[in-house]
This record gives structure tokens, sequence and C-alpha cells, in this order.
């Protein structure tokens, strides 16, 4: 019978709760590492000098001596090299993990993201440009960013107005935002179909209150036939509200705040919103005849 021969590993420390945890936090480090030069030219870079460790390998295992002798020659001066030449990209990635914790997003990205969103929404707004965007919060949105043309972009204004751009191929559908990217567009949200507001909204705010039916995120729409801004959380929807307002619940979307202080204004909204909401409840009813 045949008779395995042990492998010629050498003796392995035990794994002890220290060793774990520094395995851990390399792993992390490995892992940031990847998604700062994910996409750049950097992991081209990399790749090259993979290949000259290999054919310095190769070189050692064939004894080609003069080979050999000139990537040795060469290798100390590879580190600095690289720093002559990604200078720039190297004082970006050390900025963003200044920046950016490893678990979620910092508090500088989420003012960012909140201000982005913002503007693009008030530019919207002034050339009443229809919209959807929806952020999401705790419960994931995936079945809905299937349903659409995935991005993987960073928030920016331009990008959103881009996509919202009137005859564009992305303009029809919603926009679903997750942690700081903009993962996919013309995105197909369920309708609400609450007797009570089917006949007072339009499609596009409809689709607004359906996803915020079905999850705990939040939903900002455009009107394209009046301009007006409307929110959507926890299935109510807030008519015609100031630019201020959508930061602010921005803000407690990123920060994860309680349900009850997101969703209590907006069943009971400043009553400088009351009478607009009631006085211009005609106009909404066509304010989303396109499609969400």
């Amino acid at each position: 019978m045949a008779r395995f021969l042990p492998l010629p590993l050498p003796d392995l420390p035990p794994l002890t709760l220290t060793a774990a945890i520094d395995i851990v936090i390399v792993a992390a480090l490995i892992y940031q590492f990847l998604l700062i030069i994910r996409g750049r030219r950097a992991v081209h870079v990399l790749m090259g000098l993979g290949v000259l460790a290999l054919i310095y390998a190769v070189a050692v295992w064939a004894k080609l001596d003069l080979l050999r002798t000139i990537l040795a020659t060469l290798a100390p001066y590879t580190p600095i090299a690289l720093i002559v030449m990604f200078q720039a990209e190297l004082r970006r990635a050390l900025a963003r993990l200044g920046r950016r914790p490893f678990l979620g997003v910092s508090q500088i990205e989420r003012r960012e993201l909140s201000q982005e969103v913002v503007l693009a929404v008030g530019r919207m707004s002034l050339n009443k440009t229809g919209a959807l965007i929806v952020l999401e919060r705790k419960i994931g949105l995936r079945t809905f960013v299937e349903s659409g043309v995935n991005l993987d972009a960073s928030v920016s204004r331009d990008l959103l107005c881009s996509i919202f751009h009137p005859g564009g191929a992305l303009h029809d559908g919603a926009v679903i935002i997750q942690g700081d990217r903009i993962t996919a567009a013309a995105c197909f949200l369920p309708l609400s179909t609450n007797p009570l507001r089917v006949s007072e909204l339009g499609t596009r705010h409809r689709a607004a209150l359906g996803i915020s039916e079905e999850s705990d995120c939040i939903a900002v729409v455009v009107s394209e036939e009046t301009g007006k801004v409307s929110l959507a959380a926890f299935g109510e929807i807030e008519i015609d509200v100031s630019l201020e307002r959508v930061e602010q619940l921005l803000s407690d979307r990123v920060d994860h705040r309680d349900k009850r202080s997101v969703a209590a204004p907006l069943r009971h909204p400043a009553p400088a919103h009351q009478p607009t909401s009631v006085q211009h409840s005609s106009p909404v009813q066509h304010s989303g005849l396109d499609q969400p």
C-alpha cells in the first residue's frame, strides 16, 4: 500500500490570539492596498515588477550569472523609481487612508457625499430635470441594483446631472447609491399601491414611495414638471422640501440614526411645508408622468 511522504514544511508556530490579530490586520492592509491600486496604472507596473522577479528566479535557477547580476544591481533602486513615478498616486492614497477608516465611510466623505447630492438636486430642480436618487441604508437593495446598469462610480454632481439629462440613455429609472458609490442607474423600482397616495402622485413619486415602503432607504425626487424636490422614507413622502431639509436627512441617513428620528419629520413636516403640500397637490399628480 502506497505511503505518503510528509511534506518538508518548516515548523509552524502555534496560532495564538496575537498571531490571529496580526494576520487580520495584514489582510486588511493588503485589501485596502488592492482597492487603492484597482483600475490605476500602478497595477500594470506591479505586474511588470512581478515579471522581472520571475525572470530573476529563472536566472538564478538556470545559473544565468550575467542576467542575475544586472537584475540584482537594479533591484535596490526600484523603490526610489516607484516613488518618483507615482508620487501623485501615493499622495492621494495616503490622504484616502487618513480620511477613510477601514469600516464604513469617514465623516469627511459623509459630508462630501451629502453636498454632492444636494448640489446635483439643486441644479436639476432649477432646470426642471426629473430625477430619482435612492440612498441605501441598512437594508440592502441588491435586487433593484441588478435591474439597472452597473456603474460603480464616485458620487459627483456632474455625473448625477449627466445621468438624468433628458434624452440620455440612463435618464429613465432610478440611481442607487450604496455607501459612497453610485452603484447603478436606470434601475426599476416597485410602485406604491397605497390607495391614499396613488391618485395624488405621479410614477416617479410612486416609485420613490414604493421603495421606501420595502426598505429603510431614502429616496430624493425632482419633479420634471415643477422642479420641486420631494423626500420619501419609511413609507412616507414629503412634497416640496428645501435643499437644507434634503441635506439634513441625508446626514441622518449616513450616520445611521434611529428610524424614528428620520421618519417622524416626514410624517409631520414643518408648518412651512404643510400648506405647500396641500396647495400644490394638483401639480404633483403630473410631476412623475415619465417613467421612474
